[in-house]
């Protein structure tokens, strides 16, 4: 009975870091999105493959909301350019106000660092 108690409470354990892995990585994703848009315009499959360089798994059914949320927020900005291998692609761009909430994110980001870099040293 001890031992199924315990493991009981391990798999609720590793569900909870789960969650909480799930929800960093929810809460990142939108700047990750934003620092690559930053660099050059790209199409929806760079920013997933780029995304899964980075070991950020990410699949289409997440991002495409997430573009368009940030493209009504003006956040975002698009153009299609035409391919070569089949019907013209949607590029994103950030648009000059997504930059400065770019920026803004980008000195979140350093505070957070900064806090839990000194919890964890002191």
């Amino acid at each position: 009975m001890r031992s199924q108690i315990v493991n009981c409470q391990i798999v609720n354990t590793i569900m909870d870091v789960n969650n909480v892995k799930s929800q960093m990585r929810k809460g990142m994703l939108e700047y990750c999105i934003m620092l690559l848009l930053h660099k050059e315009p790209a199409y929806a499959s760079d920013i997933i493959q780029k995304l899964k360089e980075a070991r950020l798994i990410v699949v289409e059914g997440t991002l495409y909301p997430l573009l368009t949320r940030l493209k009504n927020d003006d956040l975002l900005g698009y153009e299609w350019i035409e391919s070569t291998q089949g019907p013209p692609r949607k590029y994103y761009r950030l648009t000059e106000k997504g930059e400065v909430f770019l920026g803004e994110l980008e000195t979140s980001w350093k505070e957070l660092n900064e806090t839990v870099n000194h919890i964890s040293n002191s």
